[in-house]
């Protein structure tokens, strides 16, 4: 375990000189990429391209196979009893490899007045198979496998509930799946993602729990429809592993809209249902979430 993390650290130190680089190379280019608009997806919550809730098998940004892309993002959502912010960057590597770094934030609210829980996630994302948007005359999706390295800051709270530890890794396989032309003449986008993990909410409460410690490999599926070449409207659901005894947990749903007005930016607004949050049931929030492709 410990020369993993180690490992992890020292992707972490590469990946932030590295997205300084690029930043600071690519910031001054006329257009951020070859690809279509949309073609990168958006930013999920914990740092990956894709949905808001899930990873897709789209890489990043809107490099090609000859080109690197960069994307930064904020998310914010209160449910209803809590606060919750992330950040971060992803790097895709000419279409290939992805590399993201995101930092998230839980505001305790009532649960627990004036404290909050943070933690680190880094990602790695390889495309394996195919390709979404030029296998149009194939059956196969894209198809990619991918990481996510957590590390909690804030056990206290955690810990009181029955979680086991503060770090944990994610795995996971994504499968996305675009039609061009599908339905009224719109693009449909279907991704699945089979993700194995100990996380309590992602991982903001902690990692395994008293009530199961091993790995669960999880479902989440997203479905989009294009109204226009710029607006995406659609529909997410992320199963989640119910580890701690003291509270159970529940799925997460949403429904978005997704906007991109231009190639360097896009909007994502959804309503999510969080279901249980520690100990607070009903959980639901409206989410907004923009990305700046630079």
């Amino acid at each position: 375990a410990r020369p993993f993390i180690r490992g992890m650290r020292i992707l972490q130190r590469l990946f932030l000189s590295l997205a300084i680089v690029l930043v600071s190379g690519t910031v001054m280019a006329e257009r951020p990429g070859s690809r279509l608009v949309a073609t990168g997806g958006v930013t999920q919550v914990e740092g990956a391209g894709g949905g808001g809730l899930t990873p897709w098998a789209l890489i990043t940004g809107y490099g090609s196979r000859d080109e690197i892309g960069v994307t930064a993002f904020y998310t914010q959502a209160d449910p209803t009893d809590f606060r919750f912010r992330a950040g971060g960057l992803a790097v895709g590597l000419h279409d290939r490899v992805e590399l993201s770094y995101a930092r998230q934030r839980l505001g305790l609210g009532t649960t627990v007045p004036g404290e909050s829980i943070s933690q680190d996630i880094y990602g790695l994302k390889v495309k394996v198979l195919g390709d979404a948007v030029f296998d149009q005359d194939r059956w196969m999706p894209q198809v990619a496998v991918g990481l996510q390295h957590k590390r909690n800051d804030d056990m206290t709270v955690p810990t009181a509930l029955g979680a086991r530890r503060g770090e944990g890794t994610d795995f996971y396989v994504a499968a996305t799946k675009l039609w061009l032309n599908a339905l009224f003449g719109r693009n449909v986008l279907a991704n699945a993602t089979l993700r194995g993990t100990k996380a309590n909410q992602m991982g903001l409460l902690g990692f395994g729990g008293d009530r199961n410690d091993a790995y669960r490999w999880m479902p989440e599926v997203s479905l989009g429809l294009f109204l226009t070449d710029s607006v995406a409207v659609g529909a997410e659901y992320r199963r989640k592993p119910d580890n701690l005894g003291a509270f159970g947990e529940e799925d997460f749903k949403d429904v978005f809209v997704a906007w991109f007005p231009a190639k360097r930016v896009s909007v994502t607004a959804a309503w999510v249902d969080y279901g249980r949050i520690a100990d607070k049931p009903g959980q639901t929030a409206f989410y907004l979430s923009v990305q700046l492709a630079l």
